[in-house]
């Protein structure tokens, strides 16, 4: 299984910026089925770097979050937790980045997404963390 978020404004496309978006959809997947497991849903206060704290919190439980675009502080942030930003063109259809991720996951991921998807020490799939506002 792989938890992945897409920065979002409407849950139809990848349109936000990681320290600007308010809405974070998070997917479950694997090869043959995926799911929308939750909308997080967050406030815009303070600045973009004081924002960064919270949207990280919101997708740490993420082996992938989508975005427009992310700035180097928050990039080095998100993969210092574990969490692979990819930066895709505005409006990238969130059914497209799905059905592309799971035809990865149908044959042999990369190693780095080996790495990032959630497996016991048996290499067996487990359930994710859950999120939990703060």
């Amino acid at each position: 299984m792989l938890r992945i978020a897409v920065a979002t404004t409407d849950g139809t496309a990848v349109d936000e910026h990681f320290g600007r978006s308010s809405r974070f959809d998070v997917y479950d997947l694997d090869p043959e089925a995926s799911a929308l497991v939750e909308t997080r849903r967050l406030e815009l206060t303070g600045d973009h770097d004081d924002r960064a704290p919270s949207r990280l919190a919101a997708v740490r439980d993420c082996a992938i979050v989508h975005v427009t675009a992310i700035g180097p502080s928050a990039a080095a942030q998100v993969v210092n937790a574990g969490v692979m930003p990819l930066k895709l063109p505005e409006g990238t259809p969130v059914a497209d980045v799905v059905r592309r991720l799971q035809g990865v996951l149908g044959g042999t991921p990369p190693p780095w997404l080996r790495k990032l998807m959630h497996r016991d020490d048996a290499g067996r799939a487990v359930p994710a963390p859950r999120w939990s506002p703060s």
